[in-house]
């Protein structure tokens, strides 16, 4: 499901670019100070815990605590029958900006990050192997879909995690959602 697709913040009806080049959406992202990566994928069973999943990327966290500042990193679970799942997707929904990187690797599942980069939104889908790793005061907003189902690990450079600042931009519901991008 890897893709991008950069729409002008005017016409979310039409994208400017899309793609599914893993290393043509790392370039597109770069100049803005987003990373995009793909991982070797370990062999892990469906139900592996948040144990030996950072266990089995352990060199990859490892690097980038190094390399990033990380202090921590942790493993986030949803599934279709999550019982705060609309609550959840109804608040990420939302332009919201952070005082860290929003770091996330996806194990398994997918999900789409929206970016809103200057005078343009640049919806980035991620899939099982991807790294995504939003700067610091990027306005974005995230979507799981209806039924998610997916993991993640996310880093965290302080041990309390992070908290979402609303922008209060109405721009969100502009863009078309996880249900019209995820097989486009």
């Amino acid at each position: 499901m890897s893709f991008l697709k950069v729409y002008h913040e005017a016409h979310p009806e039409q994208p400017v670019l899309s793609t599914r080049e893993g290393d043509v959406i790392a370039e597109e992202l770069a100049p803005h100070g987003v990373r995009f990566e793909r991982w070797a994928l370990r062999d892990l069973p469906a139900q592996a815990d948040q144990d030996a999943i950072l266990l089995a990327y352990a060199d990859e966290v490892t690097r980038l605590k190094e390399n990033e500042g990380f202090a921590t990193a942790d493993v986030i679970h949803m599934t279709p029958d999550h019982p705060d799942r609309a609550a959840l997707r109804t608040r990420f929904l939302e332009e919201h900006q952070h005082s860290e990187d929003e770091v996330r690797f996806f194990v398994r599942g997918e999900g789409i990050f929206y970016l809103h980069l200057d005078d343009h939104v640049y919806a980035v889908g991620c899939s099982q192997g991807d790294l995504m790793s939003v700067p610091t005061g990027t306005r974005h907003w995230f979507d799981m879909g209806p039924a998610p189902a997916f993991s993640c690990i996310r880093l965290f450079t302080r041990t309390e995690g992070w908290v979402a600042q609303m922008t209060g931009s109405p721009i969100a519901g502009n863009f078309p959602r996880f249900e019209q991008l995820e097989h486009s």
